[in-house]
């Protein structure tokens, strides 16, 4: 690539930060070398070094002073603060990456110039194992080179997709709230099996393997999941009386008005971002 992207430079090192340079490191697509990160807590530093292999910069502005990708990871609540010390010190060299959730690049444009190569990203937890589900929208300044860099970065994790900014709130709704949807599936299937004389051990381990295969099925067959479900279902036997039940049950709108709620609630916080960008947000 003519565009030079290393070091990689991360403000914010909690899990998340960890998990991505931990994956672009493992992978090769940078050194440990190449990795720099801040945090002002100096456990969250420690940890991010430590996992890593990675060197600490003594401040935000010497951080980006240093790197060439700039990931922003930290709390929306602490976006403001932190593109303040990072905003002067940006270049027409540097590119901006923001897995900040729930700020719309209009907003990061505000904080961090006009001119910025900006990228906004959506991860999920399960980046944490390398089986990440990823989306990100570039912004109008961004190169083909960037896009191709961020496709790799995100790629040492899991899958990645790019999408317009305008679905990133259904993405957000669906994959990165969509961990818990499923472990709540898992812990359910495995409360069922306990009910019926099953160890919990045994039955959480039965119920994550089932879903994690079924999951694979479906990606490596490239089938409609109705499809799959039809193969398993006999005329008369326990599967369709279990799908019986669940269709009464009402899972299937259970989980699509689930997704519905997360996305709306996820544009309903980065208007709030956008209002009032200093105030703290509970977890989600």
């Amino acid at each position: 690539m003519s565009q030079s992207f290393v070091p990689v430079g991360f403000v914010g090192t909690g899990r998340m930060a960890t998990a991505l340079a931990g994956a672009m490191v493992r992978s090769g697509v940078v050194s440990a070398e190449q990795v720099l990160g801040y945090d002002p807590s100096d456990a969250a530093g420690r940890t991010f070094a430590q996992g890593v292999g990675a060197s600490l910069a003594a401040s935000n502005r010497q951080l980006v002073q240093r790197s060439r990708t700039v990931v922003l990871a930290v709390k929306p609540q602490h976006l403001e603060a932190a593109a303040a010390e990072i905003a002067p010190e940006l270049t027409d060299q540097h590119l901006v990456v923001s897995i900040v959730a729930g700020v719309s690049l209009a907003r990061l444009y505000e904080l961090l110039g006009r001119q910025s190569r900006l990228v906004r990203v959506m991860p999920n937890t399960p980046c944490l194992i390398g089986k990440g589900a990823s989306a990100f929208c570039p912004g109008k300044n961004c190169l083909p080179e960037d896009i191709d860099w961020v496709q790799r970065l995100l790629g040492t994790a899991g899958f990645c997709t790019r999408v317009s900014e305008d679905l990133m709130d259904a993405v957000t709704g669906l994959s990165g709230s969509g961990p818990a949807y499923v472990f709540l599936v898992i812990e359910a299937l495995s409360d069922a099996g306990v009910l019926l004389g099953l160890p919990r051990h045994l039955a959480t381990q039965l119920a994550a393997h089932t879903v994690a295969g079924a999951a694979q099925m479906v990606l490596e067959t490239d089938a409609h999941p109705a499809l799959l479900k039809e193969q398993v279902t006999s005329p008369g036997g326990t599967t369709i009386a279990g799908l019986r039940q669940l269709e009464f049950h009402g899972l299937r709108a259970a989980l699509m008005a689930a997704v519905e709620a997360a996305t709306r609630r996820s544009h309903e916080l980065g208007q709030k971002h956008l209002l009032e960008p200093e105030k703290d947000e509970p977890a989600t």
